[in-house]
């Protein structure tokens, strides 16, 4: 098996009218994906509601999340993490442009 390698860093691709998501890896449980947005926001009256949970993790830049049932919005900075439990609405109020907001999430079924 030939070693994955790359940088979670690597620069951004030019044409960003859509974020990056990258697909780090796949396994039966388990995708991991890198996601770059440059300014990027969940359309207006969309809400995910995913049947997977996801951890997400922001390496650069910043976002606001926004939760079904909260008033306020949910800063993330470098570093700041979060889990998403599966059918937990929420949406992506904003990303930073410069920096490029770079962030890594996992998803997995959650337990029964």
């Amino acid at each position: 098996m030939l070693a994955l390698f790359g940088n979670l860093f690597e620069a951004a691709p030019e044409d960003m009218r859509e974020e990056h998501v990258a697909c780090l890896v796949e396994a039966r449980h388990v995708k991991i994906e890198r996601i770059v947005s440059l300014g990027h926001a969940s359309p207006p009256g969309f809400w995910y509601d995913q049947p997977w949970a996801e951890w997400v993790v922001v390496l650069a830049g910043a976002a606001g999340l926004s939760f079904e049932g909260e008033a306020e919005v949910r800063v993330l900075s470098p570093g700041d993490y979060l889990l998403i439990p599966a059918h937990t609405k929420h949406r992506v109020e904003w990303t930073s442009k410069d920096p490029a907001t770079i962030w890594l999430a996992v998803h997995y079924p959650e337990s029964e």
